[in-house]
C-alpha cells in the first residue's frame, strides 16, 4: 500500500522505524529485532540508509522481508549525498525489482571522511534533486523530511520552509519530522508550513529516549529543545537503565497521545531496533487505536 493512500484514512496511524546493521555478521540478529516489530502490525515500518549509502543493501533487504514476510508497508530510505546519478539510477531500479513502492527521498549525512571534500564536483546537493529523480522515475509514493525547530544548516527557519516548499512542490507526497521533545514547536511550526502553502500530510515523528547517553545524540541530529520536565526526568532516572527506560517510554507516550488529542492523526516512532519499546508504547495506545 502508498503510504500517502494509508494517510488518507481517518484512523489513527502508528508506524515504527527500524535501521538496517552495518555489516554482515549482525545482519541476523537486526533482522529478528525487525520482524519483532513488524508483528506488531503498524501501520507502516521505514527502513533507514547508512551515511554514503553504506547500508543500502541491507535497507532493501530488511525492507522486502518486512513487506513479503508481514504484510507491513514498507518505506525505503534512500539518499543522495555524494552519489552519483548512476548510483542513483541503479538503486531506484532495485527499488522497482524489490516490489519497494514508498521511498524516503534523503539528502543523507555527509560521511565523516568526507567532511573536508571539495563538493563541488557532486552531482547532488540537495535532497530536492532526488525527489525529482524519484519522480521522474516511476510511480513511487515519495517522502520527505523535515525540521520542526529548523535544520541544523539552515540561516533561520523562514527560508528553511521556503526550501521544504520546493520539496513537496518537486514531487513530496508527504513529510515527517524530525523528533521534537515539545509538541507546541510542533504545532507551531505545522501553522507555518500550512501558511507557506505546504498542505500534504506531516507525520510526527517521536523519539523515545531511553538511555541518558542517547540525549547529546539527539540535540546532535536534530537541535532538539529539551523541555526543564524532560530534562529533569533525565537527571533523576538517567543513572538507572530500567528507570530511564521506563520513564523515557511513558514521556514519549504522553506525547503522542497529546498529538492525537489534538487532531494530528499520524505518529512515526524511532524504535532503534528495540521491539520491547515499540511494543510497550502500542500497548500504552492500545485502546486509542483500538488494537
Amino acid at each position: 500500500m502508498k503510504i500517502a493512500e494509508l494517510l488518507k484514512k481517518e484512523t489513527l496511524s502508528l508506524s515504527f522505524e527500524v535501521f538496517p546493521p552495518k555489516t554482515e555478521t549482525v545482519f541476523e540478529s537486526v533482522k529478528s529485532a525487525t520482524e519483532e516489530i513488524a508483528k506488531l502490525k503498524p501501520s507502516f515500518m521505514s527502513v533507514t540508509y547508512g551515511a554514503g549509502g553504506g547500508t543500502s543493501k541491507y535497507t532493501l533487504n530488511i525492507a522486502k522481508n518486512i513487506k513479503e514476510l508481514y504484510g507491513v508497508p514498507t518505506l525505503a530510505h534512500l539518499t543522495c549525498v555524494s552519489s552519483s546519478k548512476e548510483t542513483v539510477k541503479q538503486k531506484i531500479s532495485e527499488l522497482k525489482n524489490a516490489g519497494i513502492e514508498n521511498v524516503m527521498a534523503l539528502r543523507g549525512d555527509i560521511p565523516a571522511d568526507m567532511q573536508d571534500a571539495d563538493k563541488s564536483q557532486w552531482e547532488y546537493h540537495h535532497a530536492v534533486e532526488l525527489v525529482r529523480e524519484l519522480k521522474n522515475a516511476g510511480d513511487f509514493c515519495i517522502g520527505g523530511a523535515c525540521y520542526p525547530e529548523i535544520h541544523p544548516e539552515s540561516v533561520n527557519q523562514k527560508k528553511d520552509i521556503l526550501h521544504l516548499k520546493e520539496k513537496v512542490d518537486a514531487g513530496c507526497d508527504f513529510l515527517t519530522t524530525q523528533m521534537f521533545f515539545d509538541n507546541n514547536l510542533f504545532y507551531n511550526f505545522l501553522y507555518k508550513i500550512r501558511e507557506a502553502g505546504i498542505t500534504v500530510p506531516v507525520i510526527a515523528g517521536i523519539m523515545p529516549i531511553t538511555g541518558a547517553n542517547q540525549v547529546a545524540r539527539a540535540i546532535q541530529l536534530s537541535g532538539s529543545f529539551m523541555p526543564q520536565r524532560f530534562k529533569s526526568l533525565v537527571d533523576k532516572f538517567g543513572n538507572d537503565p530500567l528507570a530511564m527506560t521506563q520513564a523515557g517510554i511513558a514521556y514519549a507516550t504522553d506525547q503522542i497521545i497529546d498529538l492525537y488529542a489534538n487532531g494530528i492523526k499520524n505518529v512515526h516512532v524511532y524504535t532503534m531496533n528495540k521491539p520491547h519499546i515499540a511494543r510497550k508504547i502500542q500497548e500504552n495506545l492500545s485502546d486509542i487505536l483500538g488494537k
